[in-house]
């Protein structure tokens, strides 16, 4: 099971990948197009954004996944192991229910995508902010793994490091500053 889930966020970075490539892509020649030409393609401008929210919602999982969001790590490194397990367990629980909040939204929000189309394209604005789907799932099962790790006393000493941010090297620490 763990290798289809490593092969499937594999899958997801190279999605972030080809996302980054076709908007800078899309962006370059149009400026050429501009600059070079008097003319710009409408549909590399619209495409362009769509891949920029695309990006940003399947970026946030796989941060997620990786800790790689932003926290109080100095807070949270005072504390012993019992006190960092509680943060963990906090820390998830407020997850689960900002993520579950954010699929509901979603799904709330729908009826009235569907009903738009992009401008250029046509294309359902469903399928643009849907994202939120994947997203809010995606952060929810991921908390709610490692909620149950926590729970039943299977999280490990690497994970909570990863969480206090202690298993980052002094170059690491630099670039997130």
């Amino acid at each position: 099971m763990q290798k289809v889930i490593e092969l499937f966020y594999r899958v997801l970075e190279a999605l972030l990948i080809l996302l980054l490539a076709g908007m800078a892509l899309m962006v370059f020649g149009n400026v050429v197009l501009r600059y070079g030409f008097n003319s710009g393609l409408n549909v590399s401008e619209e495409m362009s954004r769509y891949f920029f929210v695309w990006l940003t919602f399947i970026g946030a999982v796989v941060a997620f996944r990786e800790h790689s969001h932003l926290g109080v790590e100095s807070l949270v490194a005072m504390f012993g192991r019992k006190g960092r397990v509680i943060c963990m367990v906090l820390s998830n629980i407020v997850i689960i229910l900002c993520s579950a909040i954010f699929f509901w939204g979603t799904w709330v929000q729908l009826p009235i995508n569907s009903s738009m189309v992009a401008p250029v394209t046509g294309l359902s604005m469903a399928w643009v902010y849907g994202v939120g789907f994947f997203t809010g799932g995606g952060c929810v099962l991921i908390a709610l793994e490692r909620l149950i790790r926590l729970l039943t006393g299977r999280v490990t000493e690497d994970e909570i490091a990863a969480f206090t941010g202690e298993n980052l090297t002094i170059e690491q620490m630099a670039e997130r500053t």
